[in-house]
């Protein structure tokens, strides 16, 4: 049985900056480092998005990023700049093309593609079964997600982001390259928080996502007929071809993962809770999160002292309350804020950058009764 000091699960967005941060650190150059992940990253599965000032980490591996944004709702139609931020995208194969081949590079790291079935810690180790093998390490970073115990309690609500995307290529100009579309809620809610999301590479190319936070998936076809009604409606039902598909469904929540954490195991990506409970963005936390998690390392400090509550989880926590038991009033609460609060601060929130004061002009913007009725219920 081989021996390691991390073993890495899952090389997707967060096994992957981490076992490049380890690999990259001179500190951790004697420390051996195993990843595993079952698939040979050479599909373009998933797309990411996240905003930031400047430029970042991830500009050799950006294949677009837009300096305006819209918003529309039932009473608002938004067109802005972002100053000082710039919305950016990251395809999964260009991210895997990009990190696999530098942490295979690295001397202390092997990889293995292989399947983990099981994990077996002791208070010496962790034992990690595969399909093929075993392997023991010190620490085990986990991003394999296990929706049992979220979905097995009642205290946290658990709504998803989910969403069914056309990558399209128009008969005619129809797109502004410049500006993504963050939000769309003009399109029939249904009872729903139900928005739009199209995010443009070219005048007559986008990724259009019909996107939902709720509790329940929808059908395949009723993904796909709100997006035929919105290319109809909003785009002049102009001539177009599916160049591909993508979907995907994320967990709104704010169950506590860091519960599932032990002394030797430590979640991490969606598995660790790093997905923004009220909104489902997860990639650029994940930078954040793991900068925490290699700083902890260096200065030989437990992991569990990452597992803090904020004010911000507190505010999603109420969000989700809300959307939970009222799942129409997410487009209301969202258009409230765009429509009184300047786009930069909005996304400052968002990205859980703001001081005090400034979260009380973003809550002041919100219509106040959901709010002080969710609050009301977490109290009592």
């Amino acid at each position: 049985m081989s021996n390691y000091d991390y073993i890495i699960i899952g090389a997707g967005a967060a096994g992957l900056q981490l076992a490049a941060a380890l690999g990259n650190d001179p500190y951790f150059s004697n420390r051996s480092i195993l990843v595993i992940d079952k698939d040979d990253k050479t599909k373009n599965d998933r797309t990411w998005c996240f905003w930031e000032e400047g430029t970042g980490g991830f500009e050799p591996i950006l294949s677009h990023q837009w300096s305006r944004i819209k918003f529309a709702g039932k009473e608002l139609d938004l067109s802005t700049k972002l100053h000082p931020y710039n919305y950016k995208m990251v395809k999964g194969l260009d991210l895997y093309n990009y990190y696999v081949p530098k942490v295979k590079a690295y001397p202390n790291i092997n990889w293995v593609q292989e399947e983990v079935l099981k994990l077996v810690e002791t208070e010496a180790h962790v034992e990690v079964i595969t399909q093929n093998s075993k392997y023991r390490g010190k620490q085990v970073f986990n991003s394999k997600f296990d929706r049992s115990k979220m979905m097995g309690q009642t205290k946290y609500p658990v709504l998803q982001q989910h969403f069914l995307g056309w990558f399209v290529k128009t008969g005619k100009p129809v797109f502004n390259p410049d500006e993504a579309t963050f939000m769309d809620f003009s399109i029939p809610q249904n009872g729903n928080t139900r928005f739009m999301y199209v995010l443009p590479f070219s005048e007559n190319e986008a990724l259009l996502e019909y996107t939902l936070f709720s509790e329940k998936l929808l059908e395949k076809s009723e993904y796909e007929q709100g997006i035929r009604e919105y290319i109809a409606e909003k785009l002049g039902g102009t001539p177009y071809e599916i160049l591909e598909t993508e979907q995907g469904c994320i967990p709104m929540t704010c169950y506590p993962f860091h519960k599932e954490n032990s002394d030797r195991i430590f979640h991490m990506g969606i598995a660790g809770g790093w997905a923004k409970p009220s909104t489902g963005f997860t990639f650029y936390n994940t930078y954040k999160e793991i900068k925490r998690v290699v700083a902890t390392l260096k200065d030989s400090k437990s992991l569990k002292s990452l597992n803090k509550r904020d004010k911000f989880w507190f505010y999603d926590l109420l969000l989700l309350d809300i959307l939970y038991k009222d799942n129409h009033l997410g487009g209301a609460i969202f258009e409230s804020m765009f429509k009184r609060r300047k786009v930069e601060l909005i996304l400052k929130f968002l990205g859980n950058g703001t001081s005090f004061r400034e979260d009380l002009k973003i809550i002041s913007a919100c219509p106040k009764r959901p709010f002080l009725k969710a609050l009301w219920n977490r109290i009592f």
